[in-house]
């Protein structure tokens, strides 16, 4: 939280920036900012010549939903089958809440020209659509994905290969579940313990990211490791890998073995496993995920629940984990859900080469420079 406060002090240096843009002789000056900077931008759309458009790191659903949820959750067609999904106040803490308090007082039509979305018509246009609506007719442009859909890493040289990579290669195809929580989110040890047995007793191939959230105070110097049974890395060694630093994620969901991914369900996250066709063992942790988890799994349905959110607060047993991993990398039900998750990539995949995506970021430039 006190990273986020910081931000408050851009205000003016941000505001300044502007003002020397304009004075040297530019027409128009195009502000995309995030949409925890509204507070950052907000002397902007007072000032002429300036258009501020607002950029969403979330999905479009999770953005209509919210309001959504705040209009008494009225009926649309398409959306009835969200009648569980989780209350957004239980997804984040109080402290957190209250900083978007203070940003919501500069939203709305009269501060932004239109919002950007790393999302994908392919995946969100009924949500996109609806958001259009709540802004009476506002723009919305989804131009994602953001990641590279043929990502390539230097691997020549076999220093600079990752050795998930290199492990990946001997593996068979779709044989492989990535496990990676991102860099939010740290695992209690008990968690830890029943999801290294869970992987262990489902007997399918693995690749585990195995590390704590980022720290907020870079300064500090208390690592933890996580602990896991004994004798675990050896009895695993030929069907796992634990990776306790940095992983090419990426590189990772594009492997011709991966062929699941439990995650969290940040959208990031999800968006690039969509982009490489690989379906999802959903395990929201906060924020956003709850309601990212029942998109992937429910309305495109590339994906399963491994805990759902109603029993947050409850540690998922080892027989949760394994039947999870089970029933997605060895079932025809998991065969079915990776079928519809390549038939997904495929279509934003030529949503950006000349299709509809590629037509989103025309309109948003030809909209910009009219």
């Amino acid at each position: 939280m006190p990273s986020f406060y910081a931000t408050f002090h851009l205000r003016k240096p941000v505001c300044s920036l502007v003002h020397e843009l304009l004075s040297a002789n530019h027409r128009k000056v195009v502000v995309i900012y995030d949409s925890l900077m509204k507070f950052v931008v907000q002397d902007l759309p007072l000032i002429p010549n300036i258009e501020c458009y607002c950029f969403n790191s979330t999905s479009a659903f999770m953005s209509y939903s919210y309001y959504w949820e705040l209009k008494g959750k009225p009926f649309h067609p398409g959306t009835e089958n969200y009648e569980d999904i989780p209350t957004v106040g239980d997804s984040f803490p109080p402290e957190f809440w209250d900083f978007l308090k203070i940003q919501e007082q500069f939203d709305g039509k009269n501060h932004i020209s239109g919002e950007l979305y790393n999302s994908s018509r392919v995946i969100e246009s009924l949500y996109l659509d609806l958001m259009a609506k709540e802004y009476d007719g506002m723009k919305q442009w989804a131009i994602g994905p953001f990641n590279p859909m043929e990502p390539q890493e230097k691997r020549k040289d076999s220093n600079k290969c990752h050795e998930s990579l290199d492990w990946l290669d001997k593996q068979e195809r779709d044989s492989v579940i990535f496990v990676s929580f991102g860099t939010t989110t740290s695992l209690c040890d008990e968690e830890i313990k029943v999801l290294a047995i869970g992987l262990e007793k489902s007997c399918q191939k693995f690749v585990w990211v195995l590390r704590d959230a980022d720290k907020g105070d870079v300064f500090t110097s208390e690592v933890r490791k996580a602990q896991l049974p004994e004798g675990y890395e050896e009895r695993i060694k030929e069907r796992g890998i634990i990776v306790r630093d940095w992983a090419p994620q990426l590189e990772i969901l594009a492997h011709s073995s991966t062929g699941g991914f439990m995650s969290h369900c940040g959208w990031n996250s999800c968006m690039e496993s969509m982009s490489f066709g690989v379906p999802i063992a959903a395990w929201p942790m906060h924020s956003d995920q709850p309601r990212n988890s029942p998109l992937v799994t429910k309305y495109l349905k590339i994906g399963l629940i491994v805990r759902p959110w109603a029993r947050r607060d409850e540690v998922v047993t080892s027989e949760i984990v394994e039947n999870a991993v089970k029933t997605l990398m060895a079932s025809s039900e998991g065969d079915e859900m990776r079928k519809r998750a390549a038939d997904l990539s495929n279509a934003i995949k030529k949503s950006t080469d000349g299709g509809i995506n590629r037509a989103e970021m025309d309109s948003f430039i030809a909209h910009i420079s009219r």
